[in-house]
């Protein structure tokens, strides 16, 4: 069973001038992902970020710098506009990782998911720690490449090519992806030098 995971397409995010560049691009991705998976009857989990004003649920970088970010109710919360949610379930985390202080391993498990599919922001922060996350639990974990965007595309591409060869996880785009909605089997492991160029590589 596969699933998708669509992670942290808020507004705060794209404040970045970099990721708000990319905005329009990776809703609609994000959207032609989320139809895909619909028509196959393949689950979508939306995941958000979001924390307490009263220092609760900060990370220790934002302890650091006295400065939280993100606060549960604001619009700096939301979902972007144009971003299909209805009847999507969410899920709300308060650090990198999609799997850390939430319920998502036991919703996977509901569901009898073995293959995640992410999407949405950041590439080498939230993306990267979920996809971690998720090879330690023994998910395989298909990476949405034109619905995943980052500020940083030297991390990006580092991260990216980490994860496809130490992880074996793939970095594929839409196409292929719905392929494997409908049930078609996944193409072997490729490595970075076997035909995929990483986004911000040469």
């Amino acid at each position: 069973m596969i699933a998708v995971l669509v992670i942290d397409m808020q507004n705060a995010y794209f404040e970045d001038p970099v990721l708000a560049m990319h905005r329009e691009r990776i809703t609609a991705a994000c959207n032609t992902l989320i139809a895909a998976a619909a028509s196959h009857g393949v689950p979508v989990l939306l995941v958000k970020t979001e924390h307490e004003r009263d220092r609760s649920t900060w990370t220790l970088n934002m302890l650091d710098d006295q400065q939280g970010f993100i606060y549960r109710g604001s619009t700096q919360a939301d979902f972007v506009a144009g971003l299909l949610i209805s009847g999507l379930p969410r899920l709300t985390k308060t650090r990198d990782s999609s799997f850390i202080g939430t319920d998502l391993l036991w919703r996977l498990r509901n569901w009898q998911v073995e293959t995640v599919v992410l999407a949405g922001v950041s590439a080498h922060n939230c993306i990267a720690q979920t996809a971690a996350d998720a090879f330690a639990h023994n998910f395989r974990v298909v990476h949405a490449l034109d619905a995943i965007a980052g500020n940083d595309p030297g991390s990006q591409a580092l991260t990216q090519e980490l994860l496809a060869r130490e992880y074996r996880q793939k970095m594929l785009p839409h196409r292929e992806i719905a392929a494997l909605f409908a049930g078609e089997p996944m193409r072997p492991a490729a490595g970075p030098k076997e035909g995929f160029a990483f986004p911000g590589s040469t």
